[in-house]
C-alpha cells in the first residue's frame, strides 16, 4: 500500500506525487486556515489539473479508474495560517 503524507503550513507546497489506480482515501487534519487542493496528472506531473477543494478536516474516499498521478496541497494565495496534515492512501492496487 502506497502513501503520502505532508504537513502544509504555507503557500504554493505539495505532497510528492502518488500513483493511484483504484480505491484510495485522502485524509486532512490539523487546525488551519486555507483551502486544500487535490490535483491530478495524466502526464507524470508535467500537468496538474484540480480535482477538488476542502476547507476543512475530512476523511473521505476516492476512486480512480485509469490511473494517474495525485498530490495534495495549498494553493498560491489559498493559505492564511496553521498547518494542514495531507494523506493520500491507496487502499488497492485496481491492477
Amino acid at each position: 500500500m502506497d502513501v503520502v503524507t505532508k504537513a502544509v503550513g504555507a503557500q504554493n507546497t505539495f505532497s510528492d506525487a502518488l500513483s493511484l489506480r483504484g480505491d484510495f482515501s485522502l485524509s486532512i487534519a490539523g487546525t488551519f486556515v486555507g483551502t486544500v487542493t487535490v490535483q491530478r496528472s495524466f502526464d507524470a506531473g508535467g500537468t496538474w489539473a484540480d480535482v477538488d477543494d476542502f476547507t476543512g478536516v475530512i476523511e473521505t474516499s476516492g476512486y480512480e479508474p485509469v490511473g494517474a498521478q495525485y498530490r495534495v496541497g495549498i494553493k498560491t494565495g489559498k493559505y492564511t495560517r496553521g498547518t494542514a496534515t495531507c494523506t493520500l492512501r491507496e487502499n488497492d492496487t485496481g491492477r
